[in-house]
């Protein structure tokens, strides 16, 4: 999919709480893999392009950086601004990855986690070549849940495909490798590291609900979809507890064709 569905900036404006709290962060891994990898130091300048309520944000203000937060999302870029008012290095703007509003020329990296699968790619690239330093590099990060690793995690998936309204359009697993090659230019790199959530049954709930593509309290499909999250819970939980388990892959590239 390279064009993102409808007013896909607005999809979350109803799940900001559910977002903060239950959606996963990064592994402690990252930062140590983008320092070593690509010489990632404080004094670097990012632009988190769908910086959200900051989630991706955070590990680079704690290490150091200078962030400019873009979220076209009012509530979502709102949210921000207020978990991440003690750092004085974040920034955040009403902006997109096609139209950034930051000016020529002025980062060294460029982030965008679980927010690549919304861009018009042709003009996201145009733009992040215009605000890249010249050996900047883009890092495209995501969050997918494993497969096959356990019964619950299974068990799931089949109730998003059989509630979600448009799960199968949005999902990352949708971006291949030619996406990305096209996107990153012909020599980006892969990281994939290990990410888990340890999540009682309000929180699963949590979680579920943090989704753009589940069907929201006055859809019929929402009851139903809940009533069978419990019936799984109670299934497949251990002690009152199951695990998401996470493949965090990163992807780096310097955007030019050579």
């Amino acid at each position: 999919m390279n064009h993102p569905p409808l007013d896909s900036t607005q999809r979350f404006s109803d799940r900001v709480d559910n977002y903060i709290r239950y959606r996963p962060r990064y592994p402690d891994t990252l930062l140590p893999l983008l320092e070593r990898e690509l010489k990632l130091a404080p004094n670097h300048v990012i632009a988190d392009i769908g910086c959200g309520p900051g989630l991706s944000s955070g590990p680079f203000l704690r290490f150091g950086s200078k962030v400019y937060g873009i979220e076209p999302n009012d509530p979502m870029r709102q949210a921000a601004q207020r978990l991440l008012a003690d750092f004085a290095k974040f920034h955040a703007f009403k902006g997109t990855a096609e139209s950034t509003t930051l000016p020529d020329h002025h980062v060294d990296f460029i982030t965008a986690m679980q927010a690549f699968h919304w861009f018009d790619r042709e003009k996201a690239k145009a733009e992040f070549l215009r605000i890249l330093k010249p050996a900047g590099h883009a890092i495209l990060i995501w969050n997918t849940r494993k497969k096959g690793v356990s019964p619950f995690l299974d068990a799931y998936e089949h109730l998003l495909q059989q509630f979600a309204t448009d799960y199968t359009l949005v999902r990352h697993d949708n971006i291949d490798e030619g996406a990305l090659r096209t996107f990153l230019g012909p020599t980006f790199t892969h990281h994939r590291l290990d990410n888990q959530q340890i999540f009682d049954y309000p929180a699963l709930e949590g979680r579920l609900l943090s989704s753009s593509y589940v069907p929201a309290a006055d859809h019929p499909n929402h009851a139903p979809m809940l009533r069978e999250l419990k019936r799984i819970f109670d299934r497949f939980n251990e002690n009152g507890a199951v695990p998401f388990d996470y493949d965090t892959d990163v992807y780096w590239g310097s955007l030019k064709s050579a």
